[in-house]
C-alpha cells in the first residue's frame, strides 16, 4: 500500500515538473523574438508606447504581453504607379513611373507612430501622382518628348524632396512609360504625314529646277554649237559648200553606176533615163 501511494506521489511529482517546464518553455519562446537580415524591429511597449531605439538583426528578449516587436523591411523596393495629367497645353498624358524606395532606420519609430508598417503604399503613390501633375503642367505636350531627361530630372529632384518630409528614401526614379490621347495621336500621326507631303513636295520642285536648268544648259549648248557651226562657214566661204555638192554628185554616181538599169546620154541632152535592159 506504501509503495503504490509512493508511485503515485512520484508521478504526480514529474507531471507538475513536466507542466513547469511547458510553461516555461512556452513563457521563454514567448520572450524571445528574431530580426532577420535586411529587417529592423520598432518596439511597443504598453506603459512607455514606441520606444525610440530601432532594433538590429538578432533575437532578442521581450516582456510577454507588456511588449511586442513590429518588423520593417529596409531594404530598398520597387514600386510602380500610373497618372494621367494635364500639360500646358491641355493635353491629357499618360505616365508610369517607377521607384526604389527605403526608410530611414533612424526614424523608423517616427515611421511606426504616424504611418505604420505599410507606410510606402500610403505615402509613395499619393506624392508620386502629386509631383508628376505639378510637373506635367510646366510643359506641353511635344516638350515631354523633346525634353524627356529635363522632365524626369524635376520629377526626380521633387519626389525625392517630397518623400524625404515622410522619412522615406528614394534610391532612383524614372519614367518608365509615356503616352498620349488619341486625339493628340492622332494630330501627331496628321503633322508627320503632312511634313513628309511637304518633303516630297520640296524634292519635286527641286528635280524639276535641276531638269530645267539642265534643258537651259543643253540649249544653251546647242546654240553655241550653231553658232560656231555657223562661222565656220562664213569663214570657208562657197568653198565648203561647193565640197560638198561635189561629194554628193560622187555618191550619187557611184549609186547609178552600180545599176543595170541607167543609161547615160550626152551631156548636151541634161538628162537621164531609164530603160528596161531587157526590152
Amino acid at each position: 500500500m506504501g509503495s503504490s501511494q509512493a508511485a503515485v506521489s512520484f508521478l504526480t511529482n514529474i507531471a507538475r515538473a513536466a507542466f513547469g517546464l511547458g510553461i516555461g518553455a512556452t513563457v521563454l519562446n514567448s520572450s524571445l523574438y528574431t530580426v532577420d537580415g535586411g529587417q529592423r524591429a520598432v518596439l511597443f511597449d504598453r506603459f512607455r508606447g514606441v520606444i525610440d531605439d530601432t532594433v538590429g538583426e538578432g533575437t532578442h528578449f521581450l516582456i510577454p504581453w507588456l511588449q511586442k516587436p513590429f518588423i520593417f523591411d529596409i531594404r530598398t523596393r520597387p514600386h510602380t504607379f500610373s497618372s494621367i495629367s494635364g500639360t500646358k497645353d491641355l493635353q491629357m498624358v499618360n505616365l508610369t513611373l517607377r521607384v526604389l524606395s527605403r526608410p530611414e532606420v533612424p526614424r523608423l519609430p517616427i515611421i511606426f507612430k504616424t504611418l505604420g508598417l505599410e507606410y510606402d503604399e500610403k505615402v509613395l503613390p499619393s506624392i508620386g501622382n502629386e509631383v508628376l501633375k505639378a510637373v506635367v503642367a510646366q510643359f506641353n505636350a511635344d516638350q515631354l518628348l523633346t525634353e524627356r531627361p529635363h522632365v524626369s530630372a524635376l520629377v526626380r529632384d521633387s519626389l525625392v524632396r517630397r518623400a524625404k518630409d515622410f522619412n522615406i528614401v528614394l534610391d532612383d526614379v524614372a519614367i518608365t512609360h509615356l503616352s498620349y490621347g488619341a486625339e493628340f495621336s492622332k494630330a501627331v500621326e496628321q503633322k508627320q504625314v503632312a511634313q513628309q507631303e511637304a518633303e516630297r513636295s520640296k524634292f519635286v520642285v527641286m528635280k524639276a529646277e535641276q531638269e530645267r536648268r539642265a534643258a537651259i544648259i543643253r540649249a544653251e549648248g546647242e546654240s553655241e554649237a550653231a553658232k560656231l557651226i555657223s562661222q565656220a562657214t562664213e569663214a570657208a566661204g562657197t568653198g565648203l559648200i561647193e565640197l560638198r555638192r561635189i561629194e554628193a554628185s560622187r555618191e550619187n554616181a557611184a549609186t547609178l553606176s552600180r545599176s543595170g538599169n541607167v543609161w547615160y546620154l550626152p551631156k548636151e541632152n541634161n538628162m537621164l533615163l531609164g530603160l528596161n535592159a531587157g526590152r
